[in-house]
């Protein structure tokens, strides 16, 4: 899997909430993490150390979460929620009817949707990328990756609110 280096959009409320949470993680997270695998190291024989291995296995999914954060934050588009004017763009909240459902998700970035249970499509997802630009009662279709070809009919599109 390749990683996509393309611009995402960010609230500013959500831009401000990772850039804390980056801060954090390479500040105050790096110290507790580092303390925890010395206090483990110091238990003795690292071959049979769970806390040592749990430690170091935290630290790597740390380091991650930072890594992914900068490369999020430095490629990121803060601005306003998109117009509503019910053209369906990232940062819109759409409901649709998708091979015959009624569904209300997000297009845009997980990101955004921190803290909210809505179902989220990246823009460039297959069915993102059939939406994209498409209006109240417009009709699209697009090919699932069985090769099926699912019918689409936007029903409403309105800014993200968080």
């Amino acid at each position: 899997m390749t990683e996509n280096t393309s611009t995402t959009w960010l609230t500013q409320e959500a831009y401000d909430r990772l850039k804390s949470e980056l801060d954090h993680l390479e500040g105050p997270g790096r110290t507790e993490i580092i303390k925890k695998i010395e206090a483990a190291r110091s238990e003795g024989d690292l071959k049979e150390n769970g806390g040592y291995h749990a430690a170091r296995e935290e630290q790597a999914k740390q380091e991650a979460r930072i890594r992914q954060l900068r490369s999020l934050l430095h490629d990121a588009t803060v601005g306003e929620a998109a117009a509503d004017d019910g053209v369906v763009e990232s940062g819109m909240v759409v409901t649709a009817k998708v091979a015959g459902d009624e569904m209300t998700f997000l297009v845009g970035s997980r990101e955004v949707a921190g803290g909210t249970d809505l179902d989220v499509y990246s823009e460039k997802s297959p069915l993102g990328a059939a939406i994209l630009g498409k209006s109240r009662g417009q009709k699209t279709s697009y090919t699932a990756p069985n090769g099926a070809v699912i019918k689409v009919t936007v029903l409403d599109a309105k800014p993200f609110r968080h």
